[in-house]
């Protein structure tokens, strides 16, 4: 790309060129794409079949046009940055806009895929018993999130309320969650909607996801302690998930598959594939600016066509703009970790946060998570904690 300036380190080269919502001033919302440090306003150079679409204020309609449309689209992209005189004039810098939530989000559904957290939990919450549950190996844990409280990257995280108990206390209380946490998540964004009644296969993983985002599913671990018997994550989950802006496509991450890690026991047919992938994604979780963190996704147990087939076996449908997360992801060294419940071993064990020991979140906190596949950037979701609403 000779004639864009692409700065060294950019998570958006002209390979990669995801697609996002932003304002520019006081006009309506509308989709571009990103590449360096700049947007490319698409429907003024789009087709006429697609300029509308992309004069929208979500993706959604591109997204139910399906993936024949979808790789024509990454392909015309590749084209288009090619040709100077088309997109010059439509370059805008990302920081005269206003990055928005990309798509409307139908319904979200959090997993509980990697190993090496659901077994760090089990160990902290079950220290006398096995870790993982009996099922855990025979299908994806997840459970149906808010979709109402999937926000944008930069949106304020109002510290949640609600009932806490100590273990030693004789009855609950009312009050603001003192056990604040991230949870490092990878999203995959639907396109193509299924029929009520008729599950997703494994093979048909492309046909219905367009991408990715990152994902911080914030967590009252407090909260959630004393509410999550016997029916599982509610309150303790539900008052934000913040996603970031950008929606790279699984295109563009193809050079960044990996074999899925091998699964015993033997999973059971529906779940079963012979072209089953992760994808080698690396976070960075920085509180304050400080690094804390690099969680890898490679090794997550469950691959997402596996997530997407439970999530639709029994018969459930997709619809566009549907999102699901990975569930929060760590690795097997203490500095890759994705939650602060895991850094801190339930709070225990303080980790070192700009000098000072730190356990859970505090008011005025900044949370950012950002991810690569090697040079395609998955861009930043951040968020900054502000104090309960009394």
């Amino acid at each position: 790309m000779s004639w864009i300036d692409i700065p060294d380190g950019s998570p958006f080269g002209a390979d990669n060129l995801p697609l996002g919502v932003f304002r520019h001033g006081d006009q309506e919302p509308r989709i571009g794409a990103a590449i360096g440090d700049q947007i490319i306003d698409l429907a003024p150079v789009a087709s006429a079949e697609l300029a509308d679409v992309f004069a929208q204020p979500t993706l959604n309609a591109f997204l139910a046009l399906g993936r024949p449309v979808w790789s024509e689209t990454r392909a015309w992209l590749l084209d288009l940055v090619n040709d100077r005189d088309a997109v010059e004039p439509h370059l805008i810098p990302q920081s005269a806009v206003t990055m928005l939530l990309p798509i409307e989000v139908g319904d979200y559904v959090d997993f509980y895929a990697s190993e090496q957290h659901a077994t760090n939990l089990g160990r902290l919450f079950r220290p006398d018993a096995e870790p993982l549950l009996p099922n855990w190996k025979h299908l994806p844990v997840g459970y149906h999130g808010r979709a109402g409280t999937v926000v944008a990257s930069g949106t304020d995280i109002v510290r949640p309320s609600g009932q806490l108990k100590a273990p030693d206390a004789a009855a609950p209380t009312y009050g603001p969650s003192q056990r604040l946490d991230i949870e490092v998540e990878l999203g995959y964004v639907v396109g193509t909607p299924s029929a009520l009644g008729k599950p997703v296969s494994v093979e048909d993983f492309h046909e219905h996801v367009y991408g990715v985002v990152v994902v911080n599913d914030w967590s009252a671990r407090d909260i959630q302690g004393w509410e999550y018997v016997p029916l599982g994550p509610f309150l303790g989950k539900s008052f934000a998930t913040s996603i970031s802006p950008w929606v790279v496509s699984l295109d563009a991450l193809e050079s960044a598959t990996v074999d899925l890690p091998a699964q015993d026991p033997p999973v059971l047919p529906y779940l079963a594939g012979k072209n089953l992938v992760n994808y080698d994604i690396t976070f960075e979780v920085r509180i304050n600016g400080h690094l804390v963190s690099t969680p890898p996704y490679r090794d997550i147990y469950w691959s997402p066509a596996q997530m997407l087939a439970h999530m639709t076996v029994n018969g459930a449908s997709i619809r566009t703009g549907d999102l699901y997360a990975s569930g929060t992801v760590s690795g097997t060294e203490q500095d890759q970790l994705g939650s602060l419940i895991e850094l801190t071993k339930a709070g225990r064990e303080p980790i070192t946060v700009d000098g000072k020991d730190y356990t859970f979140l505090q008011d005025g906190d900044e949370v950012t998570i950002t991810a690569h596949a090697g040079p395609i950037g998955l861009g930043e979701v951040t968020g900054r904690i502000t104090p309960a609403v009394s």
